[in-house]
């Protein structure tokens, strides 16, 4: 099965993060490095939550259906 990989950066501060996207229905929009624009489930980014927020360089794996595969900080 094809899978497709987007590339992206993340800043969101510790406190938006909380604020805006802490509810289960919440979604984050991210720009790509190729300029696409896509909707995640901000669930997917609680891992990456720190006290200083939600930030770095991420990589989206989705299958040929764009269901979701895996998301990982690359820095």
């Amino acid at each position: 099965m094809k899978s497709n990989v987007y590339l992206f950066n993340l800043d969101i501060s510790y406190h938006t993060f909380q604020h805006h996207y802490s509810g289960a229905a919440s979604s984050v929009i991210v720009h790509t490095d190729s300029g696409l624009t896509l909707q995640l489930p901000a669930m997917r980014l609680r891992p990456f939550l720190t006290q200083l927020g939600v930030r770095g360089r991420f990589r989206l794996t989705v299958d040929s259906n764009n269901r979701f595969k895996s998301l990982e900080q690359i820095s």
